[in-house]
């Protein structure tokens, strides 16, 4: 005669057999939510480093050019650098508002660049048309050099989340791209040590790059 199983058993066998299978899942859901939580705070890192140096960025390049217009604002090409300022003044009045949306700290050299920008600006000019425009196209060289690379890192940490400040650094880019050929076609190639100035000026927006990403 087979005995009847003990109800109270089995189902104390099923409790014990789920504690078991959930305390095998543990370690890999914590493991999850550490990955999310990791490249979550990877996210933000680079979130944050790309406006903060984006802000600074373009608040130098609006100090450039109203150095450049404080010297060359009534000569014939005074109306292509107020044209090339303005676009500028957007630039930095949408990062002015992206800080605080995505609550970042500006950079703390803020105020160096502001004094830095106006004198490059203004010394360049002071040296002819063409000096200013051959700074022209240096600076917005390196800053379209600068806006692909982010955009690159924008794309991989992901395309639809990034979606709004991917939109927002294309359309500066191409501004700025427009810059460089605008310089390009108001002589500054006939700057005098073209190549030297160009470099220097090259060689000093990278450094501000990288200052500002990480102060």
């Amino acid at each position: 005669m087979t005995s009847q199983q003990n109800p109270t058993h089995t189902h104390n066998t099923h409790v014990v057999q789920l504690a078991g299978a959930m305390y095998q899942c543990r370690p890999l859901a914590l493991a999850g939510v550490r990955l999310y939580s990791t490249k979550a705070a990877h996210t933000k890192q680079a979130i944050d480093r790309i406006i903060r140096v984006d802000h600074a960025g373009e608040l130098g390049a609006d100090r450039i050019y109203a150095g450049q217009m404080a010297v060359l604002g009534k000569t014939s090409v005074g109306p292509v650098i107020q044209h090339m300022w303005d676009q500028e003044k957007e630039h930095k009045a949408k990062f002015e508002e992206l800080v605080p949306k995505y609550r970042v700290r500006p950079t703390v050299l803020l105020p160096i660049w502001n004094v830095a920008g106006f004198v490059l600006g203004a010394g360049t000019a002071l040296l002819g048309r063409e000096a200013a425009m051959a700074c022209t196209v240096a600076v917005e060289s390196v800053i379209t050099d600068h806006y692909n690379s982010q955009l690159r890192e924008l794309i991989n940490l992901g395309e639809e989340e990034n979606k709004e400040l991917i939109e927002v650094i294309k359309k500066f880019r191409d501004d700025e791209m427009d810059h460089h050929d605008t310089g390009l076609a108001n002589d500054a190639e006939q700057a005098p040590a073209y190549t030297a100035l160009s470099n220097v000026i090259k060689t000093g927006c990278k450094a501000a790059v990288w200052l500002s990403e990480r102060i």
